[in-house]
């Protein structure tokens, strides 16, 4: 992954501001965001730099899911400067996992519109995660299965509506709250059950049995699948 774009600022004194942690004799504990929102809002790149690090992992998650692979890296580093740029529009009682990610949700929504090309959705299981090192491979027969049910659920998913593409992806695949999804969407919380309850079952209609005994996250498997977005 490349390297966090974080725009240079300097402190009174010309030096580069950065503290993000509080002393608390042999051990530290982490900052909560609002201090390092604050703080980077005053010209601590280092703030800013552990903000991004705390949320790059589902930030990253949610560029390629809803730009593709191919544009997702470019998507998460404009949107990352974009944020930079916005912290004095941020409320301070609000909560920066969501208004980051609808940040990165706006601008991967963007690249894909204006690439006018097909692009793919990468998913796996645990969002993006990994099978647990101590479990037991499948068997073959278990992993076509799979792969199987993969491919149907992935598929089902791409012929949702743009709407209830969004989410089914936001609630399921990156495990946002309710909450966090209206925000990320930019939607009422009423209008994300709503919509997320009709697009659950259109999603079963177009997926057939395996949503009757498998739900969309453990559908997914460790390995990426690309299948075109329609």
């Amino acid at each position: 992954m490349a390297a966090r774009p974080v725009p240079r600022n300097q402190g009174a004194a010309g030096g580069v501001k950065r503290s993000t942690r509080i002393s608390g004799g042999p051990t530290t504990r982490p900052l909560e965001d609002s201090v390092l929102v604050e703080r980077a809002r005053q010209g601590d790149v280092g703030a800013y730099e552990e903000l991004v690090s705390r949320y790059q992992v589902i930030a990253h998650r949610t560029a390629v899911l809803l730009a593709g692979s191919a544009d997702a890296e470019d998507a998460l580093q404009e949107a990352f400067v974009k944020a930079y740029r916005a912290l004095d529009r941020f409320r301070p009682d609000a909560p920066f996992r969501p208004w980051i990610l609808r940040i990165v949700a706006n601008e991967a929504r963007n690249r894909r519109r204006s690439a006018n090309r097909q692009a793919g959705l990468a998913l796996r299981a645990g969002v993006l995660g990994s099978r647990p090192s101590g479990d037991a491979a499948p068997s073959p027969e278990e992993a076509a299965l799979a792969g199987e049910r993969r491919r149907v659920l992935l598929a089902a998913v791409n012929g949702l509506s743009e709407p209830d593409r969004l989410v089914v992806t936001c609630r399921y695949f990156l495990d946002l709250s309710e909450a966090e999804t209206a925000e990320v969407l930019g939607w009422p919380k009423g209008s994300v059950k709503s919509r997320l309850s009709r697009a659950l079952v259109r999603l079963r209609v177009a997926a057939g049995p395996i949503t009757e005994s498998v739900t969309a996250k453990e559908s997914v498997t460790a390995t990426t699948v690309e299948v075109p977005l329609g």
